[in-house]
């Protein structure tokens, strides 16, 4: 006969797919019953309309029939509002200092930031940020993406997410796609209106997102900027000090000579510039021959004038590459291309450690 202790046991292996913590941790496993090798119990959610609760219940059943259950009988609650609050109140003190301040932004937090940024729009610097955060989750990096570019957010859309995030209380749970953590001020509007803030308020909502999120464990956290040297950038800059930049810029020279004031200001704030992202570089025809449809040596041009260097020249993807998605199959020609620069960023944060 089962135990209530092997039950438990048992369980704590099964996670709460949106916070991943042990659902024995987060005290959700309730009125275990058991007669012979039939165990009946409930879980109590964090919302009543948990998303994955699918989830929860196979990996449930299934830890438990390993363990020799015939039957499992699972029932589904919710918590009360107190319960809820005292598990934000859990969430949140485990990810702030005493002063409030996230741990993922103490210098010795182990989250490298990468911030993403250009000098104009339609340069492709959000293709970059979702390419360049799958290739790392592809890698098995632990990733998320902070869609900071408040007015200009395209990366739900991008990355065909249609959920929102859970809220438990006023924390919000990121939303994951291909591997990546998501989280964007996309999510809290409705039917794409525009978003009308000034300063102030943009700096409260980035706050927010990185205070009131529960980003969990992560390697890198990539911040999709708004293009060019606004509010965002500067707030940005002051909260996160230790941000390093990847420029992104079409081989075009007059998106190189504007993309150069978005480097100047981060060097002005002591970002290290990581390198030039030339994307839409040239496209590939047929017999393998290159056509530079937005000339050449934009990338080269902004690499000299920062002291820095291109470290990847994106090509004009073939639809057959990515079946239509902003994200590139991995054995494509452009999907290979990230993942080189995703190993080559890895191996720089390497070198710098040591």
């Amino acid at each position: 006969m089962l135990t209530h202790e092997e039950i438990m046991k048992a369980l704590k292996h099964v996670e709460d797919p949106e916070l991943h913590k042990s659902i024995v941790d987060l005290n959700m496993v309730r009125n275990i019953e058991i007669d012979g090798s039939n165990v009946e119990l409930e879980v109590v959610l964090t919302i009543s309309g948990c998303p994955l609760k699918a989830r929860i219940k196979e990996d449930v059943e299934s830890s438990l029939k390993g363990i020799g259950a015939s039957n499992v009988s699972l029932t589904f609650g919710s918590m009360t509002a107190d319960e809820r609050a005292a598990l934000t109140k859990t969430l949140k003190q485990n990810a702030t200092t005493e002063t409030g301040m996230p741990n993922m932004l103490r210098t010795d937090s182990g989250v490298r930031f990468i911030a993403v940024t250009s000098g104009k729009g339609g340069v492709g610097k959000s293709t970059v940020t979702v390419n360049l955060a799958t290739a790392l989750a592809r890698m098995g990096k632990k990733v998320g993406i902070l869609d900071a570019d408040i007015y200009g957010f395209s990366i739900p859309a991008m990355m065909e997410v249609k959920q929102k995030p859970t809220m438990i209380d006023k924390t919000a749970i990121p939303v994951i796609s291909n591997g990546v953590k998501i989280m964007s001020m996309g999510f809290f509007t409705e039917n794409n209106n525009p978003v009308m803030w000034r300063g102030p308020m943009l700096n409260k909502w980035i706050q927010n997102f990185l205070t009131n999120t529960h980003w969990g464990e992560l390697d890198y956290l990539l911040l999709d900027l708004p293009p060019g040297t606004g509010d965002v950038a500067i707030d940005v800059a002051a909260m996160i000090p230790q941000s390093r930049e990847i420029i992104v810029t079409t081989p075009h020279n007059v998106a190189s000579y504007v993309a150069s004031r978005a480097g100047a200001m981060a060097k002005h704030t002591k970002h290290e510039v990581l390198g030039i992202v030339e994307n839409m570089s040239y496209y590939e025809e047929q017999d393998g021959s290159r056509n530079y449809l937005f000339g050449k040596g934009g990338g080269d041009m902004l690499a000299h004038q920062l002291e820095s260097e291109v470290i990847a020249r994106i090509p004009f993807a073939k639809r057959e590459e990515n079946n239509h998605s902003n994200v590139y199959d991995e054995d494509s020609l452009t999907g290979e291309m990230f993942a080189s620069l995703a190993q080559d960023l890895v191996h720089r944060e390497q070198v710098l450690r040591n």
